[in-house]
């Protein structure tokens, strides 16, 4: 039979008109796969590859574009700025010489041992538990049949930097020497390869070393940790004493503003230190509008006991300023093959190279070139971070000693963490509405023709 062509027509024109009516389905359902669901974040933008044997280099790093300002020049032997969040390391100096950490290894023990101790666990201090404390080791307080909470101890450690506290707690966490080995285990497994672990406290041991890299490492994973955060952010607590308590308060002046040191606007910890070995040293953090940045300060030369405040000021006054238009020289992020094998057990330590005499400095160069400016994902305003579980604000207590910080929230995701919005299955959608549009004009068609027929 021969179909007429006005059946045709009406078969054509009928399966055209579907197709039309389908076009605007099929766009929004493209539009809704290729949209991010409700709740998930965006990745964010990938920062510049960056050759990490760049931060290797002596001397200062830093990638700038023409007209902005360099860097502050310091004394200090070894500083590193990066944005705490991305992780992008916006300028360096001889950031990965090793040299003694003091009590910023603390933010190594705490990062090692915080999540092993439930914070409610009430203990019992011995005799044997204090021994061995260094002398002229800064003390909490911490007494011989006194019976503590875990977030007792911690407070301790944070605010007054008591080795008495963190002898307690490497006890209960296994021992002296297998917390030592797990600190060194949690280093590599963040990619900070410079440090090696002989006293869990950071009091002056032979072979005992860390770099302004690793420093920044530690702040930078500590904040992210809600307990870390909440801890390194208390200016002020009280210390038990077995029936009564009394109080403490942080040293970091930056958080304080004792002792003629301004208090930095924004400070949110993290950690400082003092030996006569190591002179002054200090991971300190800040949080302005929407960005979060981390400093390390090791050994200032001159300026005395006050400097390393003064150039950890200086270092994130530059970074908020002319730093937000820097190119990355390097990455806190651990590289891939690291992050592959961070849940390996640990074992001996690689050999760390002795921290040289404090008086000497390496040379000062530079590395620059013209970058493209390196934006960083917003974070949660101190304001909020007290409603936020993952990123508790600080309650007014402290403690006297050489860390602390201001209350303040881990910063948010970084990129490695963020870029996780894996990939997605394709739609289906399309071909679906294909298949069904042709199958509706086929039938058409059809039917057009049997009606002809007739």
């Amino acid at each position: 039979m021969i179909v007429s062509s006005s059946a045709r027509m009406a078969a054509g024109a009928t399966a055209f008109l579907l197709l039309f009516m389908l076009l605007p389905l099929l766009v929004m359902s493209q539009a809704a796969a290729a949209a991010p669901r409700p709740g998930e974040p965006m990745p964010p933008r990938p920062s510049p590859r960056v050759d990490p044997a760049l931060l290797h280099r002596p001397g200062t790093q830093v990638r700038l574009p023409p007209g902005v300002a360099r860097p502050p020049e310091l004394s200090a032997r070894s500083w590193l700025v990066a944005d705490a969040v991305s992780g992008d390391v916006l300028a360096a100096y001889n950031a990965h010489r090793r040299l003694p950490p003091a009590s910023t290894l603390k933010a190594l023990f705490a990062l090692t041992v915080l999540p092993r101790l439930s914070q409610s666990t009430r203990h019992t201090v011995t005799e044997k538990e204090l021994n061995g404390i260094g002398s002229g080791s800064s003390l909490v307080g911490v007494k011989e049949d006194v019976t503590y909470r875990v977030a007792d101890l911690w407070r301790g450690v944070f605010l007054h930097s008591g080795n008495d506290a963190v002898r307690v707690l490497a006890g209960m966490n296994g021992g002296w020497a297998a917390t030592a080995r797990r600190m060194e285990a949690t280093a590599r497994s963040l990619g900070a390869l410079d440090t090696r672990v002989v006293s869990p406290d950071g009091y002056d041991a032979e072979g005992q070393v860390s770099s302004a890299y690793d420093l920044a490492v530690f702040g930078r994973a500590g904040l992210r940790n809600p307990d870390f955060a909440r801890y390194c952010a208390l200016p002020y607590a009280e210390f038990p004493a077995g029936g009564w308590a009394y109080g403490i308060r942080n040293t970091n002046r930056l958080l304080t503003g004792d002792d003629g040191v301004s208090r930095y606007p924004g400070i949110i910890g993290v950690k400082n230190g003092y030996t006569s070995n190591a002179g002054h040293t200090l991971i300190a953090a800040a949080r302005r509008g929407d960005r979060t940045l981390v400093v390390s300060v090791m050994d200032p030369r001159r300026g005395g006991a006050h400097a390393v405040y003064e150039e950890a000021r200086e270092l994130l006054d530059w970074g908020f300023g002319p730093g937000a238009k820097a190119q990355p020289v390097g990455s806190l992020l651990p590289p891939p093959p690291l992050a592959a094998t961070a849940a390996a057990p640990s074992g001996a330590a690689e050999p760390a190279a002795q921290a040289g005499p404090r008086g000497s400095a390496g040379p000062r160069g530079s590395a620059s070139s013209t970058p493209v400016p390196v934006g960083s994902p917003s974070t949660k305003t101190p304001a909020k971070a007290k409603a936020m579980a993952s990123a508790a604000a600080s309650p007014r207590a402290g403690a006297h000693g050489e860390g602390g910080g201001p209350a303040a929230p881990a910063p948010g995701p970084v990129a490695a963490g963020a870029a996780g919005a894996g990939d997605e299955a394709p739609s289906a959608v399309l071909p679906l509405l294909v298949i069904g549009s042709a199958c509706l004009a086929a039938a058409t068609m059809w039917w057009a023709r049997r009606r002809a027929l007739r």
